[in-house]
């Protein structure tokens, strides 16, 4: 110990924590921890580590300490200190919690955040950073020897927590009838979840900065007074369930606000106020028509509703958490706010369903109950007993995966400090209860003489003789007096069994609330052997058949017949077998001072000056328990009893991290495996019920919730893994696969080494939801857990195994092993999986900006973890991505979805600045917009996704206009100035707007359509390319080539240094004089005489066809497309002296899994020509023709261009994508980008980001990096959900989330007519419809979107489109012509994934069905087709905030989006005579146009 003086410094001064001179403390080396405190001060001491050797000194015995952690500690600056070098051991951290915001944490960064903390220093507040910034986050607590500390050291055992301020939160709200009841105070118990939890909820929110991203659901059930279906009008029949007592009922759910992150959230508050004023007349009156009679409906209570069917809501979003990837926020929670006290009724195989889905997604849910908390313990399921048996039991089961909070206010009576804890019952007339009495032949409670007055009367011995297990030779049913529990505040009367003929006391049962119930798992009494049970399904023992007879300690042999009961009134002796499930979650409780891992929202009250021990005779502070002949004292340590036997309930964790109960299984294995029991109530396992433990609320789960532990403890034994386990190995050979994939790969990528190989198996499976095994003793696995390997030496000696990890999942368990260059993967699954289930639910649902409550359905089902391709996915990771292991949907990677939109538009600003002006003003764009463009996309593709670079005398300039083009031209540069000449950009000379070339015709069937249409192309004249020549500097004019040049000539030319064609700079890849297809086609317009678009298309095929160019890969038969494209030069015969020349790859598919290639399309016209049948590309645009007249009242319409999307899908093509491109990470990573194979500058173009090995924040700022960069293209990037519409009948759908349907009001259009296309073909009026359907969208801004998703499969002619700003989509139902179908020709050169989108044979879209329910509440066959014209809108929910740039105000602005959907609404029902005028307008136009053609 030395005393020093104190300075401090700031972080701009030096990055250190800390700066001693080495000198001052002789010993003292880099990596030492020391700790630094005043004297005098009782404050926590500091504890910082040496870090640099040579730290600068400053005078003698002088350390410098950062200014704010010597503020958080207190120390003082030249006071004296004393500093001192502490032993790690001592310091060594329990447990740490670090937090983190508004960045996506995957399970992977977290395990190497935690490997990179390791023997580290930490305290209070420290800001942690890894992988080069891209990983924040900050110490939030810690714990060590039972208590928490302000600093300490991370060693390999120390837990670590993360929890996230940024999460995706559900908050269901239970409307069940007793949110109408009045809490001991006179609150309605929704005043008090309301203006009471949740608003304390949203302060404490606020004040520790959480932005979670969030969605409140308000639910409830009603039930109907009805004995048969057909007491139901129609109009109810198609959403009714019928329970397991016939009971018809229906699940109504409100969304009050869907994925919303607010600052302030009172105003939520405030409107959830106002939806519980009219909420239960609205649900119970929903189906009220005039004139019809609809049976009576009533509220459920909460302990019948739909408590578990919400929690499966939220797992339906929660699973699909890859789909759609957000980059700020980790973790996932669902919250259940109910009025009732924890106990719910619900079905067996639907709780079966829900436990496994919650803690096989590691999804935290929280039950948060503002009733009073009862006697016993919650939370408790009461089974549905579908047993009509007077004489059967009722089953209970305590879940140890929902962590319960109860709320009360601290409200204070002026006369009493007592708190009820128990509901009064409703005071009720005498009547009843006399002739209850009365009535001998339904048989009595209780017989009088049998009655014994409390005095005399013993009810522990009673209650001690109900709950043991019952002896051999008798029954259950026969050993308990019963009353059936009536359910609190139940829709059904009291009902009654006859008591059971056996002569002990019987008691009076008065409380409803007194749940005599079965036992669960194995449960024993205090007296009674353990036993296992083979189900781990839920906490209750259904599978009594399969329980084998196990002797407990004291030999007795017990056989079970019957099963001993839960006492939810004591639960506390009650211990269940150990299962990974009920470990899952432990890591992330802190140990208390007993050693025993405790919740903290968890009281216990004690009567003042009590001491801390436990009366009971058996637990007396100091426990001497004789096991094995030890003695071991446990000082101040609760102890619970097994099979009589006392022992220690501290764990120890020893150095290895082993899990041993002190005293037992030490010398030798006991026969009931002790340290495999946890309690059975509780999420730990480990604290003990008493009624005295009050339970408040967790505010730390529900403000800052944890993530799933990386790390779990459970490990089955030898025994268990031999009989209930099959097991199965595989090797890996990293070098060797590596070697066979380097020959044959045409681009060398540096491989995996074994190591990295190694630890990224442990990443991907941490990844996917599994845990590390920690704390398991080594010898004990490997002796135990060899399996007769077909590689591996027979003696599995621990000498050779240079690294071995376990991982759990479930019942799935894996240990990956690497012995020198081979890694061993052995799987253990179960022997007997539980049976998949698949559960159909329907339900009504009400969204924000809905009018209704609309019918849905879901399904809940849950996943076969054991089916999981691991051994295709360490392949994929052994060779790094390569195609022949490509991602494929099972494996579940990581995705992201963006579309490429045009930045700006001024109709979005007009209406942003004008609160006045309607929202239809989007004009149709011009050619030199769409030119601009298609300019913009290919520098994009060029710059950002393909970053490749040109030499710097032949930089291709954008051409935004000639002033920017003169910016960027280099000398000699004749393709930047003719080409800008050629764009129509706006240039200087008012002579020089001309039609631009960048137009190109759509692919047609046949390449040489493409040159007729192309005819009507810009036929261009020398002397305009020569206009502004003289800019040369050295002012002399290259002549062109002459219009009959030879094909040498052209490449010649091409390959001029100053006035070539300007080639890609040569990389790994790519060959000698590369160029891309587009711009040669400008060059060669702009360098040749006489040259027009088709005309330069035709060059370049013959050049292609005479061997002279070739695609870029080296490949032959690749066709010549036009887009961004890459060809090369081939060197001719002649040309020998080419030395320098660098061939190309030779391999198709490699070369496409490098570059990013796309063929780029005019935009589709809907009208056909008169001449030769091919598209148009003269119009102004796609929806009107040359007069501007719309195209829905054109005569030449292309019957097909509705269906055309069928035949020419938008083909996808995938490419191998570098994620770090700044090299942040500690580990090899990629990714793989999905994009269109056509990009039309009239429609969004579609990219996804597909990863799984990678860091999501590291992808997040590629992405990212990516949409700052569009707005210099002249476009903007937004991210999109991969199911835009969330309708119900898609698989993956979102079930709180659907469409907006708007109908069309077309009665005040017909005038008249019958149709309203009459005067038209018959078989174009579809057609027409359609069409004016998509010129109404575009008025409004809205541009195609051809989406690969789910819901296309799902229907086949409907066109989606979304909002120049990408808030919204739209999406215009069309029908299928059944003849459309049968002609349908395959698509040529579709890859194989085109699979993806069936064809399904039924007429109507299932859209339709939608729409037609929502008009006419009718099912959707015996839909009316003059109801159906409409659209479907829904939000993109992806755009948040950081999304928004400068350039795009209005994306992600709430009020713009709330904006367009109220002007559209207004606009189709024909509010202003809106849609009448702009139907009459078009009409002029086309009468216009009629009477020009008629002179």
């Amino acid at each position: 110990m030395k005393s020093f003086k104190l300075i401090v410094h700031q972080s701009s001064f030096s990055s250190e924590d800390l700066i001693i001179n080495l000198k001052d403390y002789p010993g003292l080396k880099e990596k030492d921890i020391i700790e630094i405190y005043h004297p005098e001060n009782d404050y926590p001491r500091l504890l910082l580590q040496v870090t640099k050797v040579d730290a600068p000194g400053r005078g003698r015995d002088t350390i410098s300490v950062e200014q704010s952690i010597a503020t958080t500690f207190q120390l003082r600056t030249f006071a004296h200190v004393y500093v001192n070098v502490v032993n790690v051991a001592d310091v060594a951290l329990d447990s740490v919690e670090l937090t983190f915001k508004d960045q996506y944490l995957g399970r992977s960064e977290m395990w190497r955040l935690k490997n990179h903390l390791v023997s580290t220093c930490v305290y209070l507040n420290k800001k942690i950073e890894y992988c080069g910034g891209a990983v924040r986050c900050q110490v939030y607590e810690m714990w060590s020897q039972g208590d928490r500390v302000a600093c300490g050291v991370i060693t390999e055992d120390t837990k670590i927590v993360f929890r996230s301020s940024t999460s995706m939160v559900y908050l269901f709200i239970q409307m069940s009838s007793e949110m109408w009841d009045f809490d001991i105070h006179g609150d309605l118990y929704f005043e008090k979840a309301v203006n009471g939890f949740l608003a304390d909820l949203f302060t404490k929110w606020k004040k520790n900065g959480s932005n979670h991203e969030v969605t409140i659901v308000l639910f409830s059930r009603t039930f109907y007074k009805a004995k048969t279906l057909e007491e139901f009008p129609q109009h109810m029949k198609e959403c009714l369930q019928k329970d397991y007592r016939g009971r018809f009922y229906e699940d109504f759910y409100r969304v009050a606000v869907q994925n919303e992150r607010y600052e302030d959230w009172s105003n939520v508050l405030l409107q959830l106020r106002r939806l519980f004023t009219d909420y239960q007349k609205i649900v119970l009156q929903y189906h009220e028509r005039p004139n019809m009679e609809i049976p009576t409906a009533i509220n459920s209570t909460a302990a019948q509703g739909n408590f578990l069917e919400v929690l499966n809501m939220s797992l339906n979003v929660f699973e699909k958490h890859y789909l759609d990837r957000c980059f700020d926020r980790t973790g996932q929670l669902s919250v259940v706010i109910t009025p009732g006290v924890g106990v719910f009724e619900v079905d067996r195989e639907l709780t079966n369903v829900t436990k496994q889905r919650i803690i096989d997604n590691g999804v935290g849910s929280d039950l948060v109950c503002v009733g009073e908390q009862p006697l016993h313990a919650v939370p408790l399921l009461k089974f549905h007993n579908k047993d009509s048996n007077l004489n059967s039991i009722d089953d209970y089961s305590m879940p140890h995966w929902i962590n319960l909070s109860f709320y009360s206010t601290n409200k204070k009576v002026a006369y009493s400090n007592f708190i009820p804890r128990i509901k009064l019952p409703p005071r009720k007339s005498q009547e009843p209860l006399k002739k209850m009495y009365e009535d001998e032949s339904k048989g009595k409670l209780i017989k009088e003489d049998d009655y014994m007055h409390n005095s005399i009367f013993d009810y522990d011995a009673y209650d001690a003789q109900v709950f043991q297990l019952p002896p051999a030779h008798s029954t259950c049913v026969q050993r308990v007096a019963r009353t059936k529990k009536t359910s609190v505040a139940g829709l059904e009367g009291i009902s009654r069994r006859s008591p059971p003929a056996s002569s002990i006391h019987h008691r009076k049962m008065s409380d409803p609330d007194i749940h005599h119930s079965l036992g669960s798992d194995i449960l024993t009494s205090n007296k009674h052997g353990v036993s296992e049970a083979g189900s781990d399904a839920t906490d209750s023992p259904i599978s009594i058949n399969r329980l084998s007879p196990r002797s407990s300690v004291s030999n007795k042999p017990v056989i079970r017949t019957g099963r001993a009961l839960i006492n939810p009134f004591d639960p506390s002796h009650v211990t269940v077998k150990l299962t990974s499930n009920r470990r899952r979650w432990t890591h992330i409780f802190p140990k208390g001072p007993t050693g025993v891992l405790i919740q903290q929202h968890h009281y216990q009250a004690r009567p003042a000056g009590e001491p801390a021990s436990r009366p009971d005779q058996h637990r007396s502070e100091n426990n001497i328990s004789k096991e094995n002949g030890s003695t071991i004292n446990n000082n101040n340590h609760s102890v619970y009893q097994v099979d009589g036997n006392v022992m220690g309930r501290k764990r120890m964790i020893s150095a290895s991290g082993a899990l041993s109960i002190l005293g037992t299984a030490l010398s030798t294995p006991s026969t009931t495996n002790n340290a495999s029991l946890a309690l059975l109530w509780g999420a730990t396992g480990e604290q003990e019920w008493t009624p005295a433990l009050t339970t408040g609320v967790d505010w730390k789960s529900l403000t800052i919730p944890a993530c799933l532990p990386i790390t779990t403890d459970y490990f089955p034994d030898k025994r268990s893994l031999q009989n209930d386990y099959l097991v199965s190995d595989y090797n890996l050979l990293p070098d060797d696969v590596n070697a066979d994939f380097a020959k044959n790969r045409a681009i060398y990528k540096e491989p995996l080494t074994t190591m990295e190989v190694f630890k990224e198996l442990v990443s991907q499976r941490l990844a996917q939801g599994f845990q590390l095994i920690v704390g398991v003793n080594d010898n004990e696995v490997i002796e135990s857990h060899c399996p007769p390997s077909r590689v591996a030496p027979p003696s599995c000696q621990p000498a050779h195994v240079a690294k071995r990890y376990l991982l759990s999942i479930g019942r799935i368990f894996h240990k990956l092993t690497l012995v020198g260059s081979t890694i061993t993967v052995t799987r253990y699954r179960p022997r007997h999986p539980y049976p998949p289930f698949n559960i159909h639910y329907r339900y009504r649902f009400h969204a924000p900006n809905h009018d209704t409550y609309e019918v849905s359905w879901v399904s809940f089902t849950t996943e076969k973890l054991e089916n999981y391709n691991w051994n295709y996915m360490d392949h994929y990771i052994c060779t790094r991505g390569d195609t022949d292991f490509a991602l494929v949907e099972p494996l579940k990677y990581w995705r992201f979805r963006t579309l490429l939109l045009p930045l700006i538009n001024p109709a979005t600003k007009t209406i942003l600045e004008d609160e006045s002006t309607h929202c239809d003003i989007y004009p149709t764009p011009t050619r030199q917009d769409l030119d601009h463009l298609t300019e913009g996309f290919l520098k994009m593709t060029e710059s950002y996704f393909n970053k490749v670079k040109r030499p710097n005398k032949q930089r291709v300039a954008t051409t935004c206009g000639s002033s920017e083009a003169a910016l960027t031209r280099r000398r000699h540069s004749t393709s930047n100035l003719t080409r800008n000449a050629q764009q129509g950009g706006v240039s200087s000379s008012p002579f020089r707007e001309r039609v631009g070339s960048t137009r190109l015709p759509d692919r047609p069937r046949l390449r040489i359509e493409a040159i007729a249409a192309a005819k009507t192309v810009l036929e261009r004249s020398q002397s305009q390319s020569g206009e502004c020549d003289d800019t040369y500097d050295d002012g002399v004019i290259e002549p062109k080539l002459k219009a009959n040049a030879t094909l040498l000539e052209v490449v010649d030319r091409m390959r001029h240094p100053s006035l070539g064609v300007g080639f890609l700079q040569q990389t790994v890849s790519l060959p000698s004089h590369t160029f891309v297809s587009i711009y040669a086609i400008h060059w060669l317009q702009a360098n040749m005489e006489n040259m027009t678009y088709e005309k330069a298309t035709s060059c370049m095929e013959r050049l292609l066809r005479d061997k002279m160019i070739c695609h870029a890969s080296g490949d032959t038969l690749k066709r010549y497309i036009v887009g961004y494209y890459m060809y090369h030069i081939l060197p001719q015969k002649k040309e020998k002296e080419l030395t320098d020349y660098v061939k190309p790859l030779g391999d198709l598919q490699s070369f496409e899994n490098e570059w990013m290639e796309v063929e780029v399309l005019g935009p589709r016209s809907p009208l056909l020509t008169s001449e030769t049948g091919a598209i148009d590309i003269s119009g102004n645009s796609t929806a009107t023709d040359d007069s501007g007249m719309p195209a829905f009242l054109c005569d030449n319409i292309d019957p097909n261009y509705m269906h055309m999307e069928n035949d020419d899908l938008p083909l996808y093509k995938n490419t191998h994508l570098d994620i770090d491109v700044n090299n942040k990470s500690d580990r090899i990573e990629w990714g793989h980008a999905r994009y269109q194979a056509t990009f039309r500058p009239d429609q969004a173009f579609e990219m996804c980001i597909q990863w799984a090995i990678a860091s999501g924040n590291i992808v997040a700022e590629l992405i990212i990096g990516w949409a700052r960069k569009a707005p210099s293209c002249r476009l903007q990037m937004v991210p999109i959900p991969a199911d835009p519409l969330a309708l119900p009948f898609t698989e993956k759908s979102d079930p709180l989330r659907g469409p907006i349907y708007v109908p069309l009001n077309e009665e005040p259009l017909l005038r008249g007519k019958t149709a309203l296309f009459e005067g038209f073909p018959e078989d174009t009026w579809l057609e027409r419809l359609f069409l004016f359907q998509e010129a109404i969208v575009g008025r409004f801004g809205f541009i195609k979107c051809t989406v690969e998703s789910t819901s296309h499969a799902a229907g086949v002619g409907d066109h989606l489109y979304v909002h120049v700003t990408g808030n919204m989509f739209i999406l215009i139902p069309t029908t299928v012509k059944s003849e459309q179908k049968g002609l349908k020709a395959k698509p040529v050169n579709k890859p194989l994934n085109s699979s993806r989108y069936p064809v399904h044979e039924a007429a109507p879209s299932p859209h339709e069905g939608y729409i037609t329910r929502h008009v006419s509440g009718k099912n959707k066959d015996d839909y009316d087709n003059s109801r159906r014209m409409g659209f479907l809108w829904s939000w993109n929910h992806m755009i948040s905030k950081k999304w928004k740039w400068s350039q795009t105000p209005a994306t992600g602005d709430e009020c713009f989006q709330m904006r367009m959907l109220r002007d559209f609404k207004h606009f189709c029902a024909n509010h202003e005579q809106r849609l009448s005028q702009f139907w009459d307008q078009c009409w002029e136009v086309r009468e216009k146009a009629k009477g020009i053609k008629c002179f």
